[in-house]
């Protein structure tokens, strides 16, 4: 394409000089002839130069392309050369794994072949095996099985009791580690309230004027109150008896201003019971603000505190329920703060946790339940209704918080002289224990001792295994658990022993 366009140039060329001279003489057809011949020759020259220069830039071209072309041809044959090398390598790459594929068919199939001998090899001694012992492979197996069992099983009743042991000693360690910090940090009054209040007479002349004429003072004030005064049993003394302490602080309120007003009537009678109840009012908004200011819980919506102030007047086994929440609020933050639970969440839930026997005589249901639904109803963190719902184990603790509630109570009420518990339902208590323990099978006695703090079983040692014993403590406790109310720990303690008596005569 190179070489051809200046010969197209030249040619060009020469068509225009050629036209050129055409024009020329047709418009000097009658100029001289010399001239003419002038210009003919000089187109010719011009038209020749670019021919030879159109034939000397063709003939560069084409060395130039000829070089090209050789250059290409070269590496063609460079590149043919190596695909050839390649493909040969490839050749003997493939003739070499499909050897190496036909030796390793062949070894597999030997493999194979030296399985089947050795499964005949294992059937033959397996037959022999039953002939000589008289049992079959399935017999055989479910004795070794059954040995191996028996075997094994005293070892994992011993690793069980080992290992228990350890986690145990490790456990108790940590928890009494915590525990009596918190105790030895919280002293608190442990003295039981009563369900009666006394109160000194100036002289007999204000017994007289209590009981009024005919009786009508005291009755009046009897009714007013809720509240039974008996000013005859003790000499110098009036006692007030009533199971409601609220009632019965409202009538000692009422009864003091009486005495010291001097005048007693029914109409008096009914303004110092009003003024009485006003202040007890006041003073139960007061105790709940002031339980939790000492506590340190913040963020109490008032009817709650109201809740909490009425606790002041509760007592539960002769202990007063107010203190008793301070008390274990406070070991509850200890705790928390041993074992890295939620502070504010363990002492609100503790301060709280006996709210609902403020109300216990309003609303039906068991004080755990009804205090978690009101202070679900006010606004309570869940963390707070779970504990306090959970506190005993009506529903099982899931949080920290919960837990250390269920344990500041039982450290709480478990204090020497806290709470008051007649002989007969001590009495009652240790025959449920030695009744839920003979409950089970095996048990040939069980003895409820140390104060109902622990129960010792025997077992029949036939019956009842080690590996069983573990289990069977474990069931008891758990029947203890779930049947019985009551402070503090109980330990389950199941005694297994077996004993070999021979003579020699």
């Amino acid at each position: 394409m190179e070489v051809v366009i200046p010969i197209i140039a030249a040619v060009a060329g020469l068509a225009v000089g050629a036209g050129g001279i055409f024009a020329y003489n047709k418009r000097n057809e009658n100029g001289g002839k010399n001239k003419a011949d002038d210009l003919v020759r000089k187109a010719k020259h011009e038209a020749s130069e670019i021919v030879l220069n159109a034939k000397k830039e063709a003939s560069r071209l084409t060395e130039k392309n000829q070089a090209e072309e050789n250059d290409r041809r070269k590496e063609w044959r460079a590149t043919e050369k190596r695909l050839t090398e390649r493909e040969t390598t490839l050749d003997a790459k493939l003739d070499q794994l499909e050897k190496k594929t036909e030796k390793l068919n062949k070894e597999e199939r030997e493999l194979e072949e030296l399985k089947n001998e050795v499964r005949e090899i294992r059937a033959k001694q397996h037959e022999k095996l039953e002939k000589i012992a008289g049992l079959s492979k399935t017999e055989a197996r479910d004795k070794l099985m059954k040995m191996t069992e028996n075997d094994i099983k005293q070892d994992l009743a011993g690793l069980v009791i080992k290992e228990q042991k350890e986690i145990k000693h490790e456990i108790d360690e940590t928890a009494q580690a915590a525990l009596l910090t918190a105790m030895e940090r919280m002293s608190s009054e442990v003295t039981a309230d009563r369900t009666i209040t006394a109160l000194k007479l100036p002289d007999d002349d204000m017994k007289g004027r209590i009981i009024g004429k005919e009786g009508r003072n005291i009755q009046a004030l009897q009714r007013a109150t809720g509240v039974d005064i008996m000013v005859d049993d003790t000499p110098g003394m009036v006692v007030l008896s009533s199971f409601d302490p609220i009632r019965r602080q409202v009538a000692r309120y009422a009864l003091e201003r009486l005495m010291k007003d001097g005048r007693i009537n029914p109409s008096s009678i009914e303004d110092a019971v009003a003024k009485a109840e006003r202040e007890i009012e006041k003073e139960v908004v007061r105790a709940g603000e002031d339980a939790a200011r000492e506590v340190g819980v913040v963020g109490i919506p008032r009817e709650i505190l109201h809740l909490l102030g009425e606790l002041k007047f509760r007592t539960s086994y002769g202990q007063n329920v107010l203190l008793h929440s301070i008390e274990m609020a406070h070991m509850a933050g200890m705790i928390a703060e041993e074992i890295g639970a939620d502070k504010r969440i363990a002492k609100t839930a503790t301060l709280l946790h006996d709210m609902g026997k403020a109300v216990t005589h309003k609303i039906e249901g068991k004080h755990a339940e009804i205090g978690a639904e009101l202070a679900k109803k006010y606004g309570m963190p869940d963390e707070v209704v779970h504990a306090i719902a959970a506190h005993h184990e009506d529903i099982e603790p899931t949080t920290p918080e919960a837990v250390i509630v269920k344990i500041v109570d039982a450290i709480s009420a478990a204090r020497p002289g806290a709470r008051n518990i007649s002989a007969e339902n001590f009495a009652e208590r240790m025959r449920d224990l030695e009744n839920i323990a003979t409950s089970f099978p095996g048990i040939e006695k069980a003895y409820a001792i140390s104060a109902g703090r622990e129960i010792r079983v025997i077992v029949e040692p036939k019956q009842i295994d080690d590996l069983s014993a573990l289990k069977l403590a474990r069931d008891i406790a758990n029947k203890i658990e779930a049947t019985m109310s009551y402070p503090g720990v109980i330990k389950v303690n199941v005694i297994r022993e077996t004993r070999a008596v021979e003579y020699a005569k």
